[in-house]
């Protein structure tokens, strides 16, 4: 088993859509300039109302890549 240094950054997705396409978003914006994601963390929700409804869904994420 290799060891394993990793960094961990915190990232906040956006969609209309719901809570998964925002993570999804997050991490598919991060993985064109981060290499070796290997995992996240939800470590906040939260979402925009208009009109009585749900606009938003917004999500934080931690991030955790290894460094090479």
């Amino acid at each position: 088993m290799n060891n394993h240094v990793y960094k961990k950054i915190e990232l906040t997705g956006s969609s209309r859509a719901g809570l998964e396409d925002a993570i999804n978003t997050a991490i598919a914006k991060a993985a064109e300039t981060l290499h070796n994601i290997r995992w996240f963390e939800v470590v906040e929700t939260r979402g925009e109302v208009e009109n009585g409804k749900v606009a938003y869904w917004q999500v934080t994420l931690k991030v955790g890549f290894t460094l090479e």
